[in-house]
C-alpha cells in the first residue's frame, strides 16, 4: 500500500542518530508566539482550486504520459512568475514492475541567496493504478489524483504567489517531487518500501545545491479533501517533534484545533522519510488521516477527481503553515 503504515519502523527510529548538519532530530523549538496576531499574506482558496483544476486538465500525470510532460512545464513556468529561480532536476529510475521512467523534480526558490532556509514540498505525479478502488475492474486504470498530488501542489503554488509579495525573513524552497506515487500495486502480491518516493530519494541523495540544508521542512500530501483531519504522524514526531508541536499549537490558537487533532498516529512511508534520513532536515508530513478508511474515501480510486476537493481545507493548511513561518 502507498504510504504503508510501518510497524517495524518505530524500532529503527528509536535508535537513529542526530541528522547531518548539526541539526537536532526534534527540529525547531516550540515558541510562545501569539499566532492570532501574526500577519501573513492572504491565501486565495479560489486561486488554489484553479491550480488543482489546471493540473487535472492535463489528464493523467504519471511518467511517460503527455499529461506528465505538460504538467511539468506548467509548474515550472508558473512558479517562475513568482520565484527567483526554478530548477528542473531530471532523473531516471526503474519502477517495481520493471518500467524505466524519466522523472522531473522541480525546485523553485524565493531569496536563494539567503543562508537560512525552509523547505516546503509536495509530489506532483498522479498514480497509474487505482488499486484501492472498490471495483476490481479499475485496479489497472490510472487516476487523476486531485487530492493525492494536485492539492499539495496547489497549496505550494498559491503560497509561493502570495509569499513572493510579502517575503518572510528566510529563504523558501518549494520542491515538487516526481515519481512519488508509482509504488508497488496492491495486486502485485508483495510489498517493497523503496518502490515509493523515487523523486525524493533522488533529490535527497543529489540536492539541487551542494551541501543544501534547511531549518525545517513541511510536506503536503492529500491536503484538499472535505472533513480535514491531520494527526501527529510517528516519523514526523521522531525527527521533527518541535516543529510538529508548534504547528499544532498554532492551529489550536487560531481556531483549527478540530482539524489539527492532538493525536499520535502510525508511521507513514512518504517523502519526508528520505529528507529526514538522508539530508538530516527535520521535516513533518501533513497528510489526511480520516478515521475508518485509508487516508480518505477516494484514495487511490478513480473517484479522486475535482469533486473530491474542498478548497477551504487547502486554505486552512496554508494559513497554519504561514502563521508558523511568519511567526518565527
Amino acid at each position: 500500500m502507498k504510504k504503508y503504515f510501518i510497524a517495524a519502523l518505530s524500532l529503527v527510529l528509536l535508535v537513529c542518530c542526530t541528522p547531518k548538519g548539526g541539526q537536532q532530530p526534534n527540529g525547531t523549538k516550540v515558541s510562545s508566539v501569539d499566532y492570532s496576531n501574526v500577519q501573513i499574506p492572504q491565501f486565495d482558496a479560489d486561486s488554489a482550486f484553479k491550480y488543482v483544476a489546471d493540473q487535472l486538465s492535463f489528464g493523467y500525470r504519471h511518467p511517460g504520459t503527455k499529461g506528465h510532460e505538460k504538467c511539468a512545464a506548467y509548474i515550472a513556468s508558473t512558479m517562475s512568475r513568482w520565484c527567483d529561480t526554478v530548477i528542473v532536476q531530471k532523473f531516471s529510475t526503474t519502477l517495481w514492475d520493471g518500467q524505466k521512467v524519466e522523472g522531473k523534480n522541480i525546485i523553485a526558490s524565493l531569496a536563494p541567496q539567503k543562508e537560512k532556509r525552509i523547505l516546503l514540498a509536495a509530489h506532483w505525479d498522479s498514480r497509474q493504478w487505482a488499486d484501492h478502488d472498490i471495483d476490481t475492474a479499475n485496479w489497472h486504470k490510472p487516476l487523476l489524483g486531485a487530492n493525492d498530488g494536485a492539492s499539495g501542489v496547489a497549496v505550494l503554488m498559491e503560497m509561493a504567489r502570495v509569499m513572493s509579495a510579502m517575503p518572510p525573513d528566510v529563504g523558501v524552497d518549494f520542491v515538487f517531487f516526481d515519481v512519488e506515487d508509482q509504488g508497488i500495486a496492491e495486486w502485485a502480491g508483495r510489498y517493497e518500501d523503496n518502490t515509493w518516493c523515487k523523486g525524493s530519494q533522488h533529490w535527497a541523495q543529489n540536492p539541487h545545491r551542494m551541501f543544501y540544508t534547511a531549518e525545517y521542512g513541511i510536506l503536503y500530501d492529500m491536503v484538499g479533501t472535505e472533513h480535514p483531519r491531520f494527526t501527529k504522524e510517528e516519523i514526523s514526531m521522531n525527527f521533527a517533534k518541535g516543529l510538529m508541536n508548534k504547528m499544532w499549537t498554532c492551529a489550536a490558537a487560531i481556531g483549527y484545533g478540530n482539524v489539527f487533532v492532538d493525536e499520535l498516529s502510525n508511521a507513514i512511508l512518504d517523502d519526508h522519510l528520505y529528507v529526514n534520513q538522508i539530508l538530516g532536515i527535520p521535516m513533518i508530513d501533513l497528510v489526511q488521516n480520516s478515521p475508518q478508511c485509508s487516508f480518505y474515501t477516494h484514495w487511490h480510486t478513480v473517484n479522486d477527481d475535482l469533486q473530491a476537493i474542498d478548497k477551504s481545507t487547502m486554505k486552512i493548511v496554508a494559513t497554519v503553515s504561514m502563521k508558523v513561518i511568519y511567526g518565527d
